[in-house]
């Protein structure tokens, strides 16, 4: 099975560092990656997608226009069975309050960690499995 994930962040550089960070299993086929630049972008893929092949969205909370936060619950009522795993530069207890209570499967602070973002992508793997 073809699985991805979708990766939004209004940042450029986002996509650079995402791909050197899975280089081995996006080179592998283990998964892809999407990325979309805004919040809008992101709601209009993860509705094209229509069958369980979407895994995983990661979306950052501050961008201009639709803030994550404000994507969250559409994406949530859009596609009920992909987790949704924020990022922030700010990791306080109310923007974790609100991303939990919008729907966040998870929230992830930034410099990102990412054997911890690696332990959430194989769990969701073997899910998909």
């Amino acid at each position: 099975m073809n699985v991805y994930i979708l990766v939004v962040d209004d940042e450029p550089d986002v996509e650079a560092l995402f791909r050197q960070q899975f280089r081995r299993d996006l080179r592998s086929g283990r998964f892809q990656m999407e990325f979309a630049p805004s919040a809008p972008d992101a709601l209009k893929r993860a509705a094209e997608v229509r069958d369980p092949s979407l895994i995983l969205i990661l979306s950052d909370i501050n961008m201009p226009g639709m803030s994550g936060l404000d994507m969250l619950p559409k994406v949530r009522a859009e596609r009920p069975d992909v987790p949704v795993i924020m990022i922030t530069a700010y990791g306080d207890a109310e923007t974790r309050r609100k991303a939990i209570e919008r729907g966040a499967t998870g929230l992830l602070t930034k410099p990102i960690d990412f054997a911890l973002l690696r332990q959430q992508i194989d769990t969701r793997l073997e899910q998909a499995a």
